[in-house]
C-alpha cells in the first residue's frame, strides 16, 4: 500500500500536518532574523536605534527561532510520523500530542517576546528564563510519553533504526535542559544559575556542544535514516552499520563539549578530554554519512530528476563536511587560529544550514504530499529552483565566513619584531566587511528558497483532490 493510500488511516496525522506546516513558517522567520543581523553587521544602523532590534537582542532570538522553532517542529513532525509508520500504531495519545504542538508554539511565541526584550539567562541556546524553562520541560515529558508509549504498543517486534535516533535525543535533551537550566528565581523574570564560575562554563558546553550533538544531529539522524532510504526507493545501505553508528555516536558525543573552552580557565585535562573525543567523532559521524548516501546504490540516477532526494542526499554531503570540520577545529593548534573568528560561524552554519536545513527541508518536502493527501508537491520545479538557491546561498555564506575567519586569526596573531600587534581590531573588522557582504547575499538566497517552499506547499495543500494526479509521476 502506497503512502498516500494510508493517509486516512489510523494514524495521527493532524499533529504532524500542523508541525510541518510550522516548520515552514519558523524557518521563514527565524532565516530571515538572520539575514537582518546579517544586514546589520554590515550597516549597522538598520538596529533603528531601537533596544530590542539590536544585534544582542535579536542573535539569540535567531538561534533558538532557527534551532527550536524551526529545527523543533521538524523534529516533532518527522518523529510523530516515523514511530506511527514503523510502529504501525496511532501515537500513544492524540490530547498529549496536541498538548506539546501548542506548548512548543507557547515556548516559541516567550522566546519572541522576552528575547528582544532583554530578558535572558544569557547562556547560549539556553537563553530563556525560568518560568519559560519549566514550560519547555512539561512539553518535553509529554513529548518522551507519546513517542515511547507508541514505541511501547507497536504492533511489530523491531524497532527500526530511526527511532533509535529519535529516542536517545529525546531522552538526552532532556537531560541536558533541565541540568543547564536549574537557576534560582529573585523574580518572575530573572534568575541566577546554580553553578559558579568555571563550573558553570563546563556545564554551559557539556549542554551547548550536546544540544548541536542530539538536537541537531542526533534528532536529524533519525531523519535521515527514514527519509533517505523511502525517497530513494532503496533499503538503508548497511543495517548493521547503523547500529553500530548508533551507539559510536552516543557513547562519544556526550564528552566533546570542553573544545569550546580550549585556552580557558577550564582544567589543562578536561580541554584535552574533550579534544580527543571530539577527533574520535569524525569516525562514526562519516560512518553515517556513507551509509546515508551509499543507499543511493543502484539509483544514482534519480537524483537528475528527484530534487527532493537531492536535498537529502546533499544534506548528507554537508553533514560529512561539517563532521571533519568540527574535529579539526577541536584540536588546540587549529582552535588558536580558529577561536572566536568567523571560521567558527562558517562551521556552524555549514552544518546548520547545509546538514539540519536541507534534510529537513527535503523531509518536509516528502511529507507535505502525503498528509495533505496528494500525490506530488505542486511544482517539481519549485523544488529544484528552491535547491540550488539553498545550495548556492549555504555555499557562498560558508565560504566567505571560513576566508573571513582565517584571516582574522591570521591578522589577530601577526605581531611586528619588536613584540607589538601589527594589526589592530577595527583594523580586522575593516578587512571582513567585504566577505560579510557575501553572507548577506547568501541569507537572502537561502531565505527566497524558503519562500518559494511555503508558496508551493501552500499550492499543494490547496490544490483539489484530483488536480495533481493527471501529472503525478510513477513511483
Amino acid at each position: 500500500m502506497s503512502e498516500t493510500s494510508q493517509a486516512h488511516t489510523d494514524y495521527n496525522y493532524k499533529v504532524v500536518r500542523q508541525f510541518a506546516v510550522m516548520t515552514v513558517i519558523w524557518g521563514i522567520v527565524g532565516m530571515s532574523v538572520g539575514v537582518l543581523l546579517a544586514a546589520q553587521l554590515i550597516w549597522p544602523e538598520l538596529n533603528f536605534n531601537t533596544p530590542w532590534l539590536t544585534y544582542s537582542r535579536l542573535r539569540p532570538l535567531h538561534t533558538n527561532a532557527v534551532i527550536f522553532a524551526f529545527g523543533g517542529s521538524a523534529l516533532f513532525a518527522t518523529s510523530y510520523y516515523v514511530v506511527q509508520r514503523t510502529s504501525q500504531v496511532r501515537l500513544f495519545s492524540d490530547k498529549l500530542a496536541a498538548f506539546t504542538f501548542w506548548g512548543w508554539q507557547a515556548v516559541i511565541v516567550a522566546a519572541a517576546i522576552t528575547l528582544p526584550l532583554g530578558l535572558t539567562s544569557s547562556k547560549e541556546y539556553a537563553e530563556l528564563e525560568w518560568p519559560i524553562d519549566i514550560l519547555i520541560t512539561l512539553v518535553w515529558v509529554a513529548y518522551a510519553i507519546v513517542f515511547f508509549g507508541t514505541m511501547i504498543i507497536r504492533k511489530v517486534s523491531h524497532i527500526y533504526v530511526a527511532n533509535w535516533f529519535f529516542g536517545a535525543f529525546i531522552l538526552t535533551v532532556a537531560v541536558l535542559h533541565i541540568a543547564n537550566s536549574m537557576a534560582v528565581p529573585v523574580s518572575f523574570f530573572k534568575s541566577y544559575s546554580v553553578y559558579a564560575g568555571a563550573v558553570d562554563a563546563m556545564v554551559q558546553w557539556w549542554y551547548g556542544h550536546n544540544a548541536v550533538g542530539f538536537f541537531l544531529t542526533a534528532g536529524f539522524l533519525g531523519m535521515m535514516y527514514y527519509f533517505v532510504p523511502k525517497q530513494a526507493g532503496r533499503p538503508v545501505y548497511s543495517y548493521r552499520l547503523s547500529v553500530v553508528h548508533f551507539w559510536a555516536l552516543i557513547a562519544l558525543y556526550i564528552w566533546a563539549g570542553p573544545h569550546h573552552l580550549h585556552y580557558t580557565a577550564l582544567p589543562d585535562w578536561t580541554q584535552s578530554l574533550g579534544m580527543v573525543m571530539s577527533v574520535i567523532l569524525f569516525v562514526p559521524s562519516w560512518g553515517g554519512m556513507i551509509n546515508g548516501i551509499m543507499t543511493l546504490s543502484g539509483a544514482w540516477h534519480k537524483l537528475r530528476t528527484d530534487p527532493v532526494l537531492r536535498f537529502l542526499i546533499v544534506s548528507l554531503s554537508f553533514y560529512g563536511m561539517s563532521t571533519f570540520e568540527g574535529p579539526m577545529m577541536a584540536i588546540k593548534t587549529v582552535n588558536a587560529l580558529s577561536h572566536y573568528t568567523d571560521w567558527t560561524i562558517g562551521h556552524v552554519h555549514s552544518g546548520a544550514l547545509g546538514w539540519v536545513a536541507m534534510v529537513s527541508i527535503g523531509s518536509i518536502y516528502h511529507l507535505i504530499p502525503v498528509l495533505f493527501g496528494q500525490p506530488r508537491m505542486y511544482s517539481t520545479h519549485l523544488v529544484n529552483v528552491h535547491f540550488w538557491l539553498a545550495t548556492i546561498g549555504v555555499v557562498l555564506y560558508i565560504v566567505a565566513m571560513w576566508i573571513s575567519g582565517v584571516m582574522q586569526g591570521l591578522m589577530w596573531r601577526a605581531v611586528n619584531s619588536d613584540g607589538t600587534l601589527t594589526y589592530s581590531f577595527i583594523e580586522s573588522i575593516d578587512a571582513s566587511k567585504p566577505f560579510y557582504i557575501v553572507r548577506f547575499l547568501g541569507g537572502c538566497f537561502i531565505v527566497a528558497g524558503m519562500l518559494l517552499m511555503a508558496y508551493n506547499c501552500y499550492r499543494t495543500i490547496r490544490a483539489p483532490k484530483d488536480s495533481l494526479q493527471a501529472e503525478a509521476q510513477p513511483a
